[in-house]
């Protein structure tokens, strides 16, 4: 094909606005990996931890994570009552405004949901079910849906707790149930596009969905109480189960697509399974390639860095690498370092960013060679029981939520961010018909962004990168 017709030919779905800084719009990153594309941040923190910027936003009670965009910060908490969708200056943590999403509470009190940001809008679910779509600049509402009552929705025992997802013009959730275990609305109505009642799906429990584009059909795919599912995008037909994760106390960790491939784990008492998909006829298989007790995890999430796969055993403060093709472990802590009780983390730059339920923030090395080292740590100043939220990073900066408060650390190592000129590469799109010698900028909802020689910049959507590409920014 001719190159001008493919350029022409993307155009659609190229755009070239500019976008400065690394944005982390939504649950786990641009791609819900939890796996950051920084660089030039500091390989180990001073004893006390690293700079702490400041303190701010007066956010109440939750256990949300924060999504970061166009130099604000999303996230949500419980206050007076009322659980709240909030929105904070990212230069001091204050708060730009707030939107009150449904009632407090819940089995553990507080929110749950990372809100999620396209462009200038914003969703958020309550613990609830109150779903809410508001202006990201302002904090006007949209509209609204109740998860429970619009769709004969069940949660499960400790409340709504996923992260929705938008793709495209959809919004992608779960209300769980026999009538709409998995729903699309169009993001800027909450018309229903579709809904699919999964069999043997049963209620909600607490994952979030990710895009798979496996034997070449785009589909979704989540960790419901009775496994894993997955659907396609286009219409929300059933396409695949994986059951021995259901039945279970509490299914929550976010599920790993790669390739034909899904890693999927869970904690209670299970484990962590890798599943080859595959087309046979008009249907698309999920196999077993493994399944290990040894990887269980239980909310603390799982990151997949290259050939491998780091998470938590269960909940024990005890991190693990194991290979991802094979479910052999590396490595897993069975004393030294600091830190106790379940373990989430995220990852950037050659080290894992651990933060500990006691409070404690550590950073370990990701060389899935020489056993579990824990470089650095320090306490958490957040006054939170139970240290759950999920660490972001964004710009350089660490930002933690705590209790009533976020918290932002300065992590970028000015030595070496002076020492590297930025490098130019050659980016491919997956069907090899476009190329673009250009240098990395960052990430901003789901688009990768690039800056020609020309110094124009140009966004490209994560997953029409090639395989090589998208894994040259997950750290291979």
């Amino acid at each position: 094909m001719n190159k001008s017709i493919v350029l022409l030919a993307l155009a659609s779905v190229f755009s070239t606005h500019v976008v400065c800084g690394a944005d982390w719009p939504q649950w786990r990153g641009p791609d819900r990996s939890g796996v950051s594309a920084e660089s030039g941040l500091l390989q180990s923190w001073p004893t006390t931890g690293p700079k702490l910027l400041w303190e701010g936003g007066a956010i109440g009670e939750g256990f949300s994570s924060l999504a970061i965009s166009a130099g604000r910060i999303y996230t949500m908490g419980d206050k007076n009552g009322q659980s709240h969708l909030f929105c904070l200056k990212q230069q001091d943590g204050s708060v730009l405004w707030s939107l009150k999403v449904g009632k407090s509470g819940g089995n553990y009190t507080g929110t749950r949901c990372t809100p999620t940001v396209d462009g200038n809008l914003v969703f958020a679910l309550g613990q609830f079910g109150d779903l809410v779509c508001a202006e990201s600049s302002s904090g006007r509402e949209r509209w609204r849906k109740n998860l429970a009552k619009d769709f004969g929705g069940s949660s499960g025992g400790w409340n709504y707790s996923e992260s929705v997802l938008v793709d495209g013009d959809n919004l992608i959730c779960s209300p769980g149930g026999s009538k709409a275990t998995a729903l699309a609305l169009n993001k800027n109505t909450g018309a229903v596009i579709w809904a699919t009642s999964l069999p043997g799906g049963g209620e909600s429990h607490y994952s979030s969905w990710v895009v798979s584009n496996a034997v070449g059909l785009k589909q979704y795919v989540r960790l419901f109480s009775g496994g894993t599912f997955g659907v396609a995008a286009s219409n929300g037909q059933f396409l695949w189960r994986y059951d021995k994760l259901g039945k279970n106390t509490a299914n929550i960790p976010t599920p790993i697509p790669f390739g034909d491939y899904v890693f999927t784990a869970a904690g209670y008492g299970k484990g962590g399974a890798l599943l080859k998909l595959s087309r046979r006829g008009a249907s698309v298989v999920a196999e077993e390639v493994y399944y290990s007790r040894e990887l269980k995890n239980k909310h603390g999430g799982i990151v997949k860095v290259g050939d491998y796969v780091y998470g938590d055993f269960d909940d024990r403060g005890s991190p693990w690498c194991a290979n991802v093709m094979t479910g052999k472990v590396q490595w897993r802590r069975d004393g030294g370092g600091q830190g106790g009780g379940s373990a989430c983390v995220t990852y950037a730059d050659g080290r894992l960013y651990y933060r500990y339920q006691d409070g404690v923030m550590a950073l370990v090395d990701a060389s899935p060679q020489g056993g579990f080292r824990q470089i650095s740590s320090f306490k958490i100043p957040d006054g939170m029981k139970k240290s759950w939220a999920h660490p972001v990073i964004s710009g350089g900066l660490l930002y933690l939520r705590g209790m009533n408060k976020i918290l932002c650390y300065d992590v970028r190592d000015p030595n070496r961010a002076s020492g590297a000129a930025p490098a130019k590469r050659l980016w491919k799109d997956s069907t090899g018909r476009f190329q673009v010698e250009a240098i990395f900028k960052g990430i901003r909802s789901g688009n990768v962004i690039l800056q020609k020689s020309d110094g124009s910049i140009i966004q490209v959507p994560l997953n029409r990168l090639s395989a090589a590409d998208q894994a040259h920014l997950r750290g291979q």
